[in-house]
């Protein structure tokens, strides 16, 4: 991940503190609690086989499963080994909770939001930048924190299409963020030197990865140079997570893209994670530039 003369290198929103990256996530944690609070458990989701059960027990810390502090364990011991399947993971932890009451998935899901407070608070400032293994590859720890925003704002998308309220505009935002922060870290890590933009109507994040790591600024509305997706934030997420098929909403101009050239040279990223959040929006510039550019819509 990063050299041995790491303070020269550069960690993406772990730059930006603590402060900062507790602010987005634990936002994000309090809007699915309150969609979690909402929302019939038994109702099904637009995933097959998932009801908002299953949605909310796999987000949860269960004494069988404790995400969190498994990453921290990770770290600790130097971020090798391999990432886990996380299908098969989620399958055994729903599976061995599908039964559980509405009140026992509550609280799993707090004590996640807890365990997430209890790192922001106890754990050494050094932890935030060393490595572990995630479920998409190596990656900072702090950059794992900060990707359960992601995760919280997508999932947050399934419950708000099975009746839960809708997902704060901040929190897409922030799983953005988690985006732009985690596909700077896979594409630093393979030596990729590219960039983009994810674009809302509200501004969004452009993150840029080099030989000497990654950042990751805010921009604000308005027209963005150089590579970038451009769609309401709630569609760029539910595209980066393969819930809408991103040729589909570029074919019928629901999402913009912007120098597809610049995106494939994302394309390595996908090759070493093919389970990147974002992975259907960087196959799309693939997909296009390889013969399919006739029927869609692109700018410059």
């Amino acid at each position: 991940m990063a050299p041995p003369d790491g303070d020269r290198y550069r960690h993406g929103m772990a730059d930006a503190g603590r402060a900062e990256v507790g602010r987005w996530v634990l936002g994000a944690w309090d809007a699915f609690l309150a969609q979690a609070a909402a929302v019939d458990l038994g109702a099904p989701t637009r995933l097959p086989g998932w009801r908002a059960q299953e949605v909310c027990v796999h987000l949860g810390s269960w004494p069988d499963h404790t995400a969190l502090a498994d990453v921290v364990a990770s770290a600790r011991a130097g971020g090798t080994g391999s990432p886990p399947d996380v299908d098969a993971t989620n399958a055994r932890v729903t599976a061995a909770h599908r039964d559980a009451s509405r009140a026992e998935v509550l609280a799993a899901l707090r004590r996640n939001r807890e365990a997430t407070v209890r790192y922001l608070a106890e754990e050494p400032a050094a932890l935030d930048t060393s490595p572990a293994v995630a479920v998409v590859g190596r990656l900072p720890v702090l950059s794992v924190v900060l990707g359960q925003a992601y995760e919280l704002a997508v999932h947050g998308l399934d419950l708000t299409a099975c009746g839960a309220p809708p997902v704060p505009p901040d929190v897409l935002q922030a799983g953005l963020a988690a985006l732009a922060d985690v596909t700077g870290a896979l594409a630093a890590g393979t030596g990729t030197v590219a960039g983009a933009t994810l674009a809302t109507p509200e501004g969004g994040w452009a993150f840029a990865a080099g030989t000497d790591g990654w950042t990751v600024r805010r921009v604000p509305p308005g027209r963005v140079p150089g590579p970038a997706v451009e769609a309401p934030a709630a569609l760029l997420l539910e595209a980066a997570s393969g819930r809408v098929n991103p040729v589909a909403a570029l074919a019928r101009r629901r999402l913009c893209a912007h120098d597809l050239a610049g995106l494939l040279a994302l394309a390595p990223v996908v090759q070493a994670a093919p389970g990147i959040p974002g992975g259907p929006v960087l196959q799309l510039a693939a997909r296009t530039l390889g013969g399919a550019g006739g029927l869609l819509r692109w700018r410059r």
